[in-house]
């Protein structure tokens, strides 16, 4: 069973088909990036899987069950949609703790999730002085109050400065890789996603366009092109060839399917063929972000 099973999920409000259709898991001791263009429907998938909408059809299910039928929700699922909803008036410890007192956990999580993300020297003071990226720390203290192994992280980045953007990384690697949970995080900044997801979900226009791992999706299609320099290209070639090789000329550089490196090293040694170059070319998340989604806005979509 995955920690979050997204099954056929559609959802409408009025005219607009905000999703369409999705379908996805994530796995426990696993990051997975949702992404899509503004509107593309990321934040609707997330609020269904929290309850918070009902979808017209298909499923979203945490541990095989919808988060209403959770017996203990915050001690299962972690979630971080916004970090305005707070009262003004209340210190980052006393928000904790009147959580704590709702969802009966001991009052020392307050202070061991406070410790976490870093406010523990701010524990007495109110949300109201808080800065952006310091909400955001408290929502993720939030999140980590039931100590939960499923974590639902809409732009957990937004307000958090290079500092906090690079300790957010770390946690979040700390959470799955670490502590075997499941981070389902949902972000426009691709470079930052790039670092640290193991699988990436990309929808537009409500439906979803591709799904895999990064490694997968930043490699041609899990294809990968080596790039093969050599004097002796015209004699390299068709010896790559016979072997099963796709082979596409570029100037004096050889880009290379079909084969690793230690084929392609292999037989140019056959050959007697001297090698000056030879790497694997690689893709990036945004250019294969670009790619899928076009021009595709999905505006006016949650």
């Amino acid at each position: 069973m995955s920690a979050i099973e997204i099954r056929d999920l559609s959802k409408s409000f009025g005219p607009v088909r905000a999703v369409d259709g999705v379908s996805f898991t994530v796995e426990s001791g696993t990051i997975t990036g949702y992404l899509g263009p503004n509107g593309a429907g990321k934040t609707t998938t997330l609020r269904s899987l929290l309850g918070l909408v009902t979808a017209d059809s298909g499923s979203a299910l945490v541990n095989g069950r919808r988060y209403v039928e959770l017996d203990r929700p915050l001690s299962e699922v972690g979630a971080v949609l916004e970090a305005t909803n707070f009262h003004p008036g209340r210190t980052a410890y006393n928000h904790l703790r009147v959580l704590c007192t709702a969802a009966k956990l001991p009052r020392a999580r307050v202070g061991e999730a406070l410790e976490q993300v870093g406010l523990a020297d701010v524990a007495g003071k109110r949300v109201l002085g808080f800065s952006m990226g310091m909400r955001q720390r408290l929502a993720l203290a939030t999140a980590l109050i039931g100590d939960p192994k499923v974590y639902i992280l809409d732009e957990p980045a937004n307000g958090l400065d290079p500092a906090g953007i690079q300790w957010l990384r770390g946690f979040m690697r700390h959470l799955a890789h670490e502590r075997g949970a499941a981070v389902l995080v949902s972000s426009h900044v691709l470079a930052e996603v790039e670092q640290i997801v193991d699988n990436v979900v990309i929808i537009a226009k409500g439906r979803l366009v591709r799904q895999g791992t990064l490694a997968e999706l930043v490699s041609n299609g899990g294809a990968p092109v080596i790039r093969v320099r050599t004097p002796k290209p015209e004699a390299l070639r068709p010896a790559l060839e016979r072997h099963g090789a796709q082979v596409e000329a570029v100037g004096d550089v050889l880009r290379v399917t079909g084969l690793d490196v230690e084929g392609i090293g292999g037989i140019a040694l056959d050959e007697r063929i001297l090698l000056t170059e030879m790497t694997q070319e690689r893709g990036d998340l945004q250019q294969v972000f670009l790619e899928l989604t076009g021009e595709q806005t999905g505006e006016g979509r949650a």
